[in-house]
């Protein structure tokens, strides 16, 4: 097992003492002072093993360095010996063009092609080509997306054949209610005030990828692997950055962009929150929409967070163990899971740090499929390299307007 995988494991453990103890005395109770010190002595274990996970996070990959988006996607790109013909035709055209693939897998990719991709790639030199990455391969990129906890991960997510504007209609009708009649009493009117909300797309690049030749002649070199994985760091920073602070102009419209402001902070809480703010920021949203509710917010602010405590004595932060799996749970706070996004501005005067709302209401448009580019150019060439370029058309929004997410705003001073 390696060291990661053992640190992980160490935290679910301690998390889930932890979640068991605080579930042992009733939330109308308070805790007992040594159960309190039981607990804060675990959190705070918790915490340090977070931080090793952290380091090790960092040793294995540091965040913008080019080389070792590299050397980590390399580490990961490990064969895959169950793959499908969609996967198999990617990783023949990836390592030698149109030209490796078999006339099976070329007349297939043709097939489904439409007309102006098929016009920007070469049948007769296989290294010109474009491709337009299998579906497969496609949804895999999305869910590595998702998986990084990034607005993705709790938005809506929808895919469409064209790039054409969408228009959504919008309407705030959480005060709108009906009325009682006497009998033969004409109805009262109440017009619903409607608007729309524009979900454009963009182009987004991944900028160019040079791999030499033994790389791609290597047939321990899972190809596919490598090029998701940075497809995935690539692409995936400047969508994530721009789907919480994108302004609409030009580019998506992020969620804090398209949030209102649901609590500032009180006097003297430039970088920090207490617990009466939150509980203001919550019962912002109208229960309407609370059911579905969740925190983002940046990993520094959820440091802060994690030492405050509630009336009854209790850590409003409980940490989660075995996420993802069946019976395990995931990070919450004051009982709401926890999104953690580093594009989150951090806790500073006037900043809004903290999202709380239902992020389905934010919706996420992606058009068709990512295309991919092989090139070997003379550029390329003379350094014994191939080029790839990725391709995608994406857009955000909010599609509601009746406060479905809003933001929580360090005071000024």
């Amino acid at each position: 097992m390696s060291k990661l995988a053992q640190l992980r494991a160490q935290r679910d453990a301690k998390a889930k003492a932890a979640h068991d103890l605080n579930a042992k005395t009733p939330s109308d109770q308070r805790m007992n002072s040594s159960d309190a010190s039981a607990l804060d002595a675990l959190l705070a274990e918790v915490e340090a093993i977070d931080g090793e996970i952290a380091r090790e996070n960092r040793i294995n990959q540091v965040a913008g360095d080019a080389q070792s988006e590299h050397e980590a996607a390399m580490n990961a790109a490990t064969r895959n010996g169950g793959a499908s013909d969609e996967a198999s035709a990617l990783r023949a055209m990836l390592s030698g063009g149109l030209s490796a693939l078999t006339q099976e897998q070329r007349n297939a990719m043709f097939a489904r092609q439409n007309p102006d991709i098929r016009a920007a790639m070469s049948t007769t030199t296989g290294s010109e080509g474009g491709f337009t990455v299998a579906t497969e391969f496609s949804r895999q990129l999305i869910e590595a997306l998702k998986a990084t906890g990034s607005v993705r991960s709790v938005a809506s997510n929808i895919r469409t054949s064209t790039g054409a504007q969408m228009l959504f209609p919008t309407t705030d009708a959480t005060a709108e209610e009906g009325e009682l009649l006497a009998q033969n009493t004409t109805a009262a009117v109440l017009e619903t005030t409607f608007g729309q909300a524009s979900l454009d797309v963009y182009k987004y690049s991944s900028k160019s990828i040079a791999l030499p030749f033994e790389l791609l002649q290597d047939s321990m070199f899972d190809i596919e692997a490598y090029i998701q994985n940075l497809l995935r760091l690539r692409l995936g920073r400047i969508q994530d950055r721009h789907h919480v602070l994108g302004t609409g102009s030009s580019q998506p419209r992020g969620v804090v962009t398209a949030s209102t402001v649901g609590k500032t902070g009180t006097t003297g809480q430039t970088t920090s929150v207490i617990y009466d703010d939150l509980v203001d920021l919550e019962h912002s949203i109208d229960p309407a929409y609370r059911a579905n509710c969740r925190y983002m917010m940046n990993d520094s602010t959820l440091k802060a967070l994690r030492k405050i405590k509630d009336s009854q004595n209790r850590p409003i932060f409980v940490p989660g163990y075995e996420t993802g799996n069946p019976g395990g749970a995931p990070d919450r706070l004051l009982g709401r899971e926890i999104v953690i996004n580093q594009y989150m501005a951090a806790m500073a005067a006037n900043a809004k740090s903290i999202l709380f709302g239902d992020f389905s209401k934010f919706l996420i448009r992606d058009v068709m499929d990512v295309t991919l580019f092989r090139m070997t150019d003379s550029a390329f060439t003379l350094k014994g390299q191939v080029g790839f370029v990725a391709f995608c058309r994406s857009g955000a929004n909010m599609v509601d307007n009746g406060g479905a997410i809003k933001h929580y705003a360090n005071s000024a001073t």
